[in-house]
């Protein structure tokens, strides 16, 4: 199975703090995977090493063949940019522009043409045709998050991260948005990681990778609400055993 981003052996300190254990992994091409954990488990730590934002104490990272580790700050810039999409809980769009400037921003900062067919496709794919000339504040959560979708798959990256994405949303909007990612997946061919406290937003993913201590302590595949809870409740009691299996590695 080829993988879009690969870790190995990574191992990140804080001083003294280990935050992420001698992880090895790998996320595949077109497969959705959640990450949960406890705060403090290492899955925040592990996201922005995966996608270039920290680097690891030791232990290597490589994002569309190219080891993260060779290239200085401004290389791993132009690596991020091409290469890996960002959503985040608080949608990150800029209030004085039209949603239809917020898709294209990054892009035309980085002196790219955006692709207005592609774009295009995943704005009607997301609902939001008649909603380009408004301002972010115009939309509801939802809306806003699925703009910030299309922002993060308009440069066409490897991967997308996202980060609590439902996070500050209500249920209904917060399904929508999975349905969305999960869609993206399955037609699209995306990879999707996606960080989140919630097992029932974790149960849409392909895959499912739990954190404890810095390191990875079970990998589900298809995994359930019940049994994502269960698994979360028994790391609460102290159950540490290693049951990874799945298309994670």
């Amino acid at each position: 199975m080829s993988h879009v981003v690969t870790l190995e052996a990574v191992t990140k300190k804080y001083g003294e703090l280990v935050a992420l254990d001698n992880v090895s992994l790998g996320f595949p091409q077109g497969r959705f995977v959640a990450v949960m954990g406890p705060s403090g488990s290492g899955k925040s730590t592990l996201i922005q090493c995966a996608a270039a934002l920290d680097q690891p104490t030791s232990g290597s990272v490589t994002i569309g063949g190219v080891d993260v580790g060779s290239l200085n700050e401004t290389k791993r810039t132009i690596l991020r940019r091409e290469h890996v999409g960002f959503v985040f809980q608080s949608y990150n769009l800029l209030p004085a522009i039209t949603v239809e400037e917020n898709l294209t921003l990054s892009l035309r900062l980085a002196g790219k043409r955006p692709d207005r067919a592609w774009i295009g496709e995943l704005v009607e794919r997301v609902g939001l045709q008649d909603r380009l000339r408004h301002r972010p504040a115009e939309l509801s959560g939802g809306q806003q998050q699925r703009a910030a979708i299309v922002r993060a798959l308009a440069g066409r990256p490897d991967v997308v991260f996202a980060d609590e994405p439902t996070g500050a949303l209500d249920l209904r909007s917060a399904a929508q948005v999975l349905d969305l990612l999960r869609g993206l997946v399955d037609d699209l061919g995306q990879t999707v990681v996606m960080v989140t406290h919630d097992p029932a937003a974790a149960a849409r993913a392909h895959d499912a990778l739990v954190m404890a201590d810095g390191k990875v302590v079970d990998v589900l595949a298809e995994p359930s609400a019940e049994d994502l809870a269960a698994r979360l409740t028994q790391l609460a009691r102290g159950g540490l055993a290693v049951h990874a299996v799945g298309g994670v590695r």
